[in-house]
């Protein structure tokens, strides 16, 4: 994978991307917080709880209102990977995936470990926050499928039959590459959910979700993210959506 933008900004447009970065992991822990209480609830079950509107505030979960959630701090530990992929960009053994199943390993040692060990000299700042040592009933794919060292990738993935949303909540910050082209985006999300979800669906969902927030960081307006106009973003979808498909036949 590479970089197409070689364009320097300037210190404005430098201050409106921190902003957008901000703003994409606070609306991420926001919204996961929101929805903690009624995770698994269809509308109806929804509405008997909290009334006809639904969720309009924080209520309690996880014993608080607006705990960090399981999403958010796979969310946080995707920015982690993210920037250890790019200081290693130029030491010869760039491979971003890798850097993101490191970085997630780290997060599952989050939810076994009462707090950071210090000898792990790879954890990082991150990974010795204590605050994220707490176990938010994690989806069983997420677990099994860091339960090991082993990365799972499109040709062998992790839990092929799992299509659940884990894989695609924790890929915003894919999005956020803004000097990446699309298709490299979509391909580098739809990659890192076969890590944990290997089912077409999980895989395409991660990928459609980076590329739409890809779309809105680089100033897009959500119809035109959400419709994919990026050059390629749709070829790559549709091949990654083909790839998937002649693997999932392979193994039935």
């Amino acid at each position: 994978m590479s970089t197409t933008s070689g364009a320097v900004w300037g210190r404005g447009e430098q201050q409106d991307f921190r902003s957008r970065v901000r703003g994409t992991l606070l609306g991420v822990a926001l919204g996961d917080a929101l929805g903690a209480p009624v995770d698994g609830l269809d509308l109806e079950a929804i509405r008997q709880a909290h009334g006809p509107e639904g969720i309009v505030d924080l209520v309690p979960a996880h014993g608080r209102r607006g705990a960090i959630t399981h999403f958010t701090q796979l969310t946080l530990f995707s920015v982690d990977g993210l920037i250890r992929a790019q200081v290693r960009r130029d030491t010869g053994a760039w491979h971003p995936p890798t850097d993101l199943h490191r970085a997630y390993l780290r997060w599952a040692a989050t939810q076994h470990d009462w707090g950071p060990d210090e000898r792990r000299e790879d954890d990082g700042w991150l990974a010795r926050e204590e605050w994220l040592y707490a176990r938010r009933d994690p989806a069983r794919a997420l677990l099994t499928g860091l339960g090991d060292e082993t990365m799972g990738t499109l040709e062998v993935p992790k839990n092929p039959g799992e299509a659940g949303p884990e894989a695609a909540v924790r890929s915003a910050p894919f999005g956020l590459l803004v000097g990446w082209e699309p298709q490299l985006v979509v391909q580098l999300a739809v990659e890192c959910a076969a890590q944990t979800h290997g089912h077409p669906t999980a895989c395409l969902a991660a990928g459609a979700y980076a590329v739409i927030v890809h779309g809105l960081a680089r100033g897009d307006g959500l119809v035109g993210a959400h419709a994919g106009r990026h050059p390629g973003a749709r070829g790559r979808r549709h091949r990654a959506a083909d790839q998937l498909r002649a693997r999932r036949r392979r193994t039935v």
